[in-house]
Parts: structure tokens; sequence; C-alpha cells
């Protein structure tokens, strides 16, 4: 098995499925020719030409509602959006047209659509290029929202996505493309959507994060090896479908129950999972379940990012905070 980013490993679906179905397409700003802002689809358009890899001008309306003509047409279209700020201007076509398909034609049709781009902060970068905007689109009926933590799941989960008859986000944690390498087996392979993870067992206290924070709750656990606290750590891996039985089962043997997302904290996931508990596991709570999150303000520009941003030590404060409760 091969060593690499996550962000290799996504460039390793992408061209697996492109050699294996030609109805495949793959095309946004800078896609083609530059291989994307970060070079996420690199080397595609010199293998598959560019009539499957391609650029589009600076119009996401036209990238999101070009996608919905051409999987009605037989087409298996993965659409990126440069930035996560930029979906915005083709949220429209998402919500109510690809999101809707499904539901329009009483059952009969999907649209085997894709629609990547990177998500979040921590690269320093400009408005509009730092945002964490899951509860948007997981918010909506039809949709499937993914965000992966690692380079393996990265991969088994943009195959899965692919693979679906219906259209699926599919978030890339852009601070960790390139900051960690896993083994990835060559072949393909698929990860269920809407199954998470149990990255740790433990007994004390359920805590679920995804995306890049998944690595900071991670680091937040050993600060806190010493005080004889165990954590089971959930990587959700899917905000929508929601994993409901890990989480709950989880939280049945633990009793405390923390979130920790890097999106705001007014009806954040976070928010979400809290009732889940609440409703369906409410008996088995020994301590009031618990929300780590960033600020409700807009992402600080690059000098002052930091402060926006989740530390381990935050974390490692409110797990024991739970924990004493």
């Amino acid at each position: 098995m091969a060593v690499i980013t996550l962000l290799e490993a996504i460039n390793q679906a992408l061209d697996q499925k492109m050699a294996e179905d030609p109805r495949i397409v793959v095309y946004g700003e800078d896609t083609g020719f530059e291989g994307g802002v970060f070079r996420v689809t690199a080397g595609l358009q010199k293998k598959y030409g560019v009539d499957r890899v391609f650029d589009t001008p600076i119009a996401e309306a036209a990238i999101t509602g070009s996608a919905i003509g051409m999987a009605i047409n037989g087409l298996i279209p993965i659409a990126e959006i440069q930035f996560d700020g930029f979906v915005f201007p083709g949220y429209t076509e998402i919500v109510t047209h690809m999101a809707r398909y499904r539901n329009r034609s009483r059952g009969r049709h999907g649209l085997p659509i894709v629609v990547r781009f990177p998500v979040g902060g921590g690269i320093r970068a400009l408005e509009h290029h730092s945002e964490s905007i899951e509860t948007l689109l997981g918010h909506i009926p039809g949709l499937k929202v993914v965000i992966p933590s690692t380079p393996y799941d990265a991969k088994g989960l943009l195959v899965s996505a692919i693979e679906d008859p219906d259209p699926v986000i599919f978030m890339e944690p852009k601070r960790i493309y390139r900051s960690g390498k896993q083994e990835v087996p060559e072949e393909l392979y698929r990860i269920p959507i809407g199954k998470a993870k149990v990255v740790k067992e433990g007994t004390d206290i359920t805590i679920v994060a995804w995306g890049a924070f998944v690595r900071e709750v991670e680091k937040a656990i050993k600060l806190i090896e010493n005080e004889n606290i165990s954590v089971e750590l959930i990587d959700l891996r899917t905000i929508n479908p929601i994993d409901e039985d890990t989480i709950i089962n989880s939280v049945k043997k633990t009793g405390r129950f923390l979130v920790v997302q890097e999106a705001v904290k007014t009806y954040g996931p976070g928010a979400e999972l809290i009732s889940l508990v609440n409703e369906k596991a409410f008996l088995y709570l020994e301590a009031a379940p618990a929300r780590v999150t960033g600020f409700d303000i807009t992402v600080p520009l690059a000098k002052g990012e930091h402060y926006h941003f989740i530390s381990p030590e935050r974390i490692a404060a409110e797990i024991k905070k739970v924990v004493k409760f």
C-alpha cells in the first residue's frame, strides 16, 4: 500500500473511477489545466483529455446548474467549487433543483452528481476562503454531505459518493490536505456513506468530531492522558445522513457527550447531535451534553484566524468539565 496524503487519496479515487467509467467528467475553476488551486486534480486533464477534465468560467451557478443537465443526460459530473465560501452563487441550483430531483420525479430518477470543494480554515486565507458551512447543506433533504478526516477515508468515501445515484456534497478539509500521510490501498474500495467510525474506544465520555478537528481532539486526549479519563472518539464522517446508532450506543456506554465542531455555534451540527442524544439516550446521561465550537462571527482574516480556532487545550478543558460534572 502506498503512503499518501488526503489530497493524493482524492486524486487517486478520481483517477481510478475515471479510468473505470467513461461517463465521469471532472470540471471547475482551474480544475483542468492547473489541476485546481490546491492541485487536487493535477494530471487528470493530461490523462483523460479536455472533454472529460476541463476549466470553467468563474460562475458557480453555471458549474452546479450544468451538473444537473449533464446528469439528466447520462453523465456523472464531479463539479469542483474552488473554495467553500464560493458555494453560495451555486446554492440556488443545488437546493432548488439538484436536491429535489428524486422527489420531483416521485423516486423514479436520481442525479448522480458529486460537488467537491475545500472546506474550513487553517491556511491563513482571504475572506470567503475559510468557511465551515456543513449546516447549510446538511439541512437540505435530498443531499448527502461527507467530510473525511483521513486519506483512507477520503478515498473510500469519494468512491462511494461517485457511485451514489443521488447528489453528494464532498467537503475536503483544506487544512489537512497535505498534513500527514496514511497507508491507502491502491485498489478501489468503498466506505459506506452514513457510517461513523469509532476512532478510539473509551468508557467515560463520548466525543464526536469530523474533518480536520478529529486530529485536534486526538491532541486534546493526549493532554489529559494522566487525568485517568477514558475517551471514546467518534469520527462522524457524514453530516447527512447521521449515524445515529453508533452515537447513541456509545453514549449509553459512557453516559457523557461532547461535540467538537469548527463551524460557528448557533444552529450548528453540534446542536442537532445534542438533541439526538437527549431524545434517544437521556436516561443514560450522567452530565449535560456539551459542545466546543467556533465563535458566532465571520471567520477572521489571516492575522486573527488563530483566535477563532479551537485549541486542543480548550477541548481538553471541556472534557474535564463534562467528566467532573
